[in-house]
């Protein structure tokens, strides 16, 4: 069974084809700069020589066409014809509280997409784009939604509602609601396979590392709170984006500065996190190099980012009353050691403890944990489309049993 995922960007287009049921990744690729000089499409098959094309891609249309076209390509793909994928799953960033989980997609789906469009400009209207494109290009293969901030939505309301007038929840649904919801969800459902026990029985903190970085507090199967708020931008420290800081600085800034809503928001989102602060990049690779250095301000970054990563942690454990397990995932979490040890260093009152050995990896799944500690720190690859495959194949399955 064929499962097309789709992950738009604003100017990409992440694609994997995969048959679920024999766990084979048959395809996977990347259409990048659309709509800018140089777009290319980089399309990679398992025991094939990669394939890069660079030509003219002016709209998220063109890069599905130019998927689409590259799955059944006589030289470089892997299906005979679209009638071979089963259905397509498209991650979507923002569905606000509209939806719990997975959905096929319909119209009424797709206006609510549309709605919320005004909390993930950025992100929405690409996912709109591709969901659109395939709809035209593939008219009888149903398509599904899988949303960033769907698994979240078990917090309660003392986790998610601001301190602001209740009148702005009510009429602008003004609240917290998360993101990297199916990288949360897939890491939290392979550590408890790991420790070998149900997630109902666990407590646990899934840390997504990365360029965009945020924390969730899984107890007994359900997110108690998370680091992300209404967008993106809250929470942690990350590559371009400030995370928590006293909404006084942005009036007071844009005052100083005289600048306008636009000017702000991209300062917050892409001149801010640990580029702002060690001035040398946003990639956490270049940064610990400088630091390594002696780069004073690389150092302070590195050292902001994973005091805030501890601070959320120590919050969460006393949110679900204690923890069981700690999750590393996304480019840091897997594959930075020193950022995980500086993260555990402090932590060791929860019973943490980490192999050395066995911290010194990357990329790998893998328990790090020294035999002592009560409390395991495991890190475990994300693989998002996996687990949007596996929601689409569930949703589409459960209408078919439903129309039968």
């Amino acid at each position: 069974m064929n499962i097309l995922v789709i992950n738009c960007g604003s100017s990409s287009l992440k694609y994997q084809l995969l048959n679920i049921d024999t766990n084979e990744v048959k395809v996977l690729g990347m259409v990048d700069r659309i709509g800018m000089p140089n777009s290319k499409i980089t399309h990679c098959v398992a025991n094939r020589k990669k394939m890069e094309l660079t030509v003219d891609i002016p709209n998220h249309d063109v890069a599905v066409r130019l998927v689409l076209d590259s799955l059944i390509c006589p030289d470089n793909g892997v299906i005979k014809n679209l009638n071979e994928i089963y259905a397509v799953g498209h991650r979507v960033v923002h569905a606000a509280d509209k939806f719990s989980e997975s959905v096929l997609i319909t119209n009424k789906v797709i206006k609510a997409i549309k709605d919320c469009s005004v909390f993930a400009p950025l992100h929405n209207p690409a996912n709109l784009a591709g969901i659109e494109a395939c709809s035209s290009y593939m008219p009888n293969v149903p398509q599904v939604a899988v949303f960033d901030t769907a698994f979240h939505q078990t917090m309660p309301p003392r986790s998610y509602i601001y301190a602001l007038p209740y009148e702005v929840y009510e009429k602008y649904g003004i609240r917290r609601y998360g993101f990297h919801g199916t990288s949360h969800k897939y890491v939290s459902l392979r550590v408890a396979g790991i420790l070998g026990k149900p997630i109902e029985k666990l407590k646990i903190i899934t840390c997504h590392l990365g360029n965009g970085a945020s924390i969730a507090a899984i107890c007994h199967g359900k997110v108690v709170d998370t680091s992300m708020g209404l967008t993106p931008l809250e929470g942690l420290s990350m590559g371009t984006r400030c995370g928590d800081i006293d909404p006084e600085v942005v009036l007071f800034l844009m005052e100083k500065k005289n600048m306008t809503v636009q000017q702000m928001r991209n300062y917050l989102n892409k001149e801010s996190g640990v580029l702002g602060i060690s001035g040398v990049s946003s990639d956490f690779r270049d940064i610990e190099k400088e630091a390594e250095k002696g780069n004073h301000r690389a150092q302070l970054a590195l050292d902001v980012f994973t005091h805030r990563v501890q601070k959320y942690i120590g919050a969460y454990v006393a949110v679900m009353d204690g923890v069981d397990g700690i999750v590393f995932t996304a480019g840091i979490g897997e594959n930075s050691p020193e950022i995980r040890r500086s993260i555990c260093k402090n932590l060791s009152h929860l019973g943490i403890s980490i192999d050395e050995e066995k911290n010194n990896t990357r990329g790998q799944e893998l328990d790090i944990s020294t035999a002592q500690a009560s409390c395991r720190v495991v890190v475990i690859p994300t693989n998002e489309e996996w687990m949007i495959a596996i929601e689409t194949k569930k949703i589409v399955k459960a209408k078919e049993i439903q129309s039968a």
